[in-house]
């Protein structure tokens, strides 16, 4: 009788191996989908103190307002918007262009050059972004161009745009990041983004036409 007991024991105790196997094959998908809710829960929040910034900017002064301010605004503390922000005037940079462009440039038909992608990425990102979307960053760049203390960590935009695009386009051509050439591709890309905006929020249009320039090249 002992025998068949310990017998029905184990048999119920394989049985149950299978059911705590199941149990961590979920835990394991579910962990596997955290990085992706916390991407997102970090955007939500980058996004919601930028917009409250803004908002406190254009209520009370750029100068007037303080990251306290803007912390309590966005429901953060001051520790979490300097880990999203270094600075009061990096909240005016706008990325709602570069990080989406770099993408479509990476995803853009094989045959393009590099200055033609960067075209097709332009073009295909201006025209999706809707236009409360399109009309914040704007009047957030107008507001940035009107800062002196806006320039150094615009000229820091700049630079990380240009390691992204020399990273992209080695990518893109099969080469190795280090080539020299594709930072002075992108460098020229970039450039012309620069000459185009002039201390005046970008333009689409005015970027596709001095790509074309680029492309084209100089005047003989």
């Amino acid at each position: 009788m002992l025998r068949g007991r310990l017998l029905e024991y184990r048999s119920g105790h394989r049985r149950a191996t299978p059911r705590r196997t199941d149990c961590c094959h979920n835990l394991r998908v579910d962990a596997s989908e955290e990085p992706g809710l916390r991407e997102r829960k970090k955007t939500r929040t980058r996004d919601t103190v930028r917009r409250e910034a803004f908002r406190l900017f254009q209520l009370n002064g750029y100068a007037q307002t303080t990251i306290d301010q803007i912390a309590e605004a966005a429901d953060v503390s001051p520790r979490t918007f300097f880990r999203y922000f270094p600075s009061k005037e990096t909240v005016l940079i706008s990325d709602e262009f570069t990080d989406p462009i770099i993408e479509a440039f990476l995803a853009a038909p094989a045959e393009l050059s590099p200055v033609a992608a960067c075209r097709h990425a332009v073009g295909k990102v201006f025209s999706t972004m809707a236009g409360e979307q399109y009309d914040y960053a704007i009047a957030r760049q107008r507001l940035m161009y009107t800062l002196p203390e806006a320039k150094g960590a615009l000229y820091d935009e700049y630079i990380r745009t240009i390691r992204l695009l020399t990273e992209a386009c080695a990518k893109r051509l099969g080469l190795a990041e280090d080539d020299h050439r594709m930072r002075v591709a992108a460098g020229a890309i970039v450039g012309v983004m620069m000459a185009t905006a002039d201390d005046a929020p970008m333009s689409g249009a005015a970027i596709l036409e001095a790509l074309d320039i680029l492309e084209g090249g100089l005047p003989q």
